[in-house]
């Protein structure tokens, strides 16, 4: 960018009406994993659709044909921040929902090769769906992480790849050790033993919109709702391995690629208001610069603007967090080798502590995170679970403070 390169945070808050609300303007959110505050720009979409276009959309009456318009915009604004057409992204209600659908239209493509490759580093919605497929026929291999570090090898990987495997279901960044692992070359392992890939961006994507022209996955999942929009599942899939699977729609709208995967209406009304995450995204980008660019790019550039700034906060947290006895941090303590959500073993229920932080107005969450296979390839009781604190890049320092202070009181 030309003008500014540091994130200006004090800007980007004021995006966010939570940061004004009388309920949630002295408490300090570290709970961002489970789901982001919502821009102002998709609100004002999303009541500017319910106020004026709540109808049925592309009846051929002026506020159907507004209401089709706005969903319309919104799909061509989330392609153009993900760099891909625009047939190939598809909306639904979560990421849980749209993995499912997924796993029920490859069960019912039936494809020669009958092997998926699944991790236990994810979360339950991008590997329980596809390991209920063994019952099918399926043979399911698991790619396990190191029980130590949490990671995951692409030497591993190698030795399960071979000519049966139809598919490799993995995470982009896993919700607990936060390591970002390298997506691009697995996926080109992948493709070169003839298989595809599914990559589960949920807790990569709020802190970068990936460029997904770049990292040639064959399908790519994250939520809306922890990207500062509606509460809806966004997919990638390409449009060759979208004919490949099986219509899931109704069968009338099989040879209509955007309907295929999407069984149930659409909530009109979210996905009208989806396309304010890249009016945010636009904001933040002219508030920083005055050069002229495309959608992806401008994507591009905030994304290292806002990842930049989450590791300025990162480090001094896992310096803070190192030097207790009392927390084992799981993953890296290297701020530089993973992205801001840390999973704390406490070797006690973690529920009770999160609830004590939450008296220094710290909002943060214990559990197992749907990542129970992950917890116990750790060590970790998962009925203790972790405590887990996660930030984005409207977090500012004054809050990190805030949390060391609360988490010297309650540990």
């Amino acid at each position: 960018m030309s003008n500014k390169t540091a994130l200006d945070v004090n800007f980007v808050r004021s995006q966010f009406p939570a940061f004004s609300s009388s309920d949630l303007k002295s408490q300090c959110f570290f709970e961002n994993a489970g789901g982001s505050y919502t821009s102002r720009q998709v609100i004002d979409k999303l009541m500017q659709f319910y106020n004026h276009h709540k109808v049925q959309p592309y009846s051929p009456f002026p506020a159907a044909e507004t209401a089709g318009m706005a969903m319309d915009l919104s799909l061509e604004l989330i392609s153009a921040m993900l760099n891909v057409a625009s047939s190939t992204i598809h909306f639904g209600p979560s990421t849980s929902q749209n993995s499912y659908i997924l796993a029920q239209a490859l069960r019912e493509s039936n494809p020669v090769r009958k092997t998926i490759i699944v991790t236990n580093q994810d979360h339950e919605a991008n590997t329980g769906v596809w390991r209920r497929l063994e019952k099918s026929g399926f043979v399911i291999r698991e790619w396990q992480v190191n029980p130590e570090t949490g990671a995951l090898s692409t030497d591993d990987l190698n030795t399960l790849l071979d000519d049966t495997v139809h598919l490799v279901a993995f995470p982009h960044c896993s919700n607990i050790v936060a390591y970002e692992n390298p997506v691009a070359e697995i996926c080109r392992l992948v493709k070169n033993s003839g298989a595809r890939s599914c990559v589960d961006g949920v807790s990569f994507a709020p802190h970068c919109f990936p460029d997904l022209s770049e990292l040639g996955a064959d399908i790519y999942l994250f939520s809306s709702y922890k990207t500062y929009g509606p509460h809806l599942g966004v997919m990638y899939i390409s449009e060759e391995y979208n004919e490949f699977l099986s219509n899931q729609g109704h069968y009338f709208n099989a040879q209509d690629l955007s309907k295929r995967l999407t069984p149930a209406g659409p909530d009109h009304a979210q996905i009208a208001s989806a396309g304010g995450m890249a009016d945010y995204v636009e904001a933040i980008y002219d508030h920083h610069s005055d050069e002229s660019a495309s959608l992806a790019d401008k994507t591009k550039l905030v994304g290292q603007m806002q990842r930049a700034h989450e590791k300025s906060l990162l480090g001094p947290l896992l310096d803070y967090l190192s030097q207790s006895q009392k927390v084992r941090i799981l993953g890296s303590a290297n701020a530089l080798e993973r992205l801001p959500t840390i999973a704390l073993d406490l070797e006690k229920p973690a529920e009770p502590i999160a609830k004590s932080l939450a008296q220094y107005e710290i909002m943060a969450s214990g559990g197992d995170f749907y990542a129970i296979r992950l917890l116990e390839a750790l060590g970790v009781d998962h009925k203790n679970g972790v405590l887990r604190l996660s930030f984005v890049h409207y977090t500012n320092k004054e809050e990190i403070d805030k949390l060391m202070y609360a988490l010297d009181r309650v540990l």
